[in-house]
């Protein structure tokens, strides 16, 4: 079962409340999604935790309801709202 764009993003934005969310369905299936994040949670952490911590957002659905992600993750400075 294919998940849907809006619940996607509200599962990110339960644990990243200050983000900025934009998620593309790329294959117009409703499971080959690219998603951008931008929150202050991703203040000094790597790539790697950052994407970690986006899919750990994501209830263990990445893999199963959520068949492919391609992500991009930035830290939230001052300037951005």
């Amino acid at each position: 079962m294919a998940m849907q764009l809006k619940e996607i993003e509200s599962l990110i934005k339960e644990t990243f409340p200050d983000a900025i969310v934009e998620i593309q369905d790329l294959a117009g299936d409703g499971n080959h999604y690219s998603a951008t994040v931008i929150s202050s949670k991703f203040a000094g952490k790597t790539k790697i935790q950052q994407h970690k911590m986006v899919y750990d957002s994501l209830k263990g659905k990445m893999g199963n309801e959520l068949h492919a992600l391609a992500l991009k993750t930035k830290e939230k400075d001052g300037s951005t709202n």
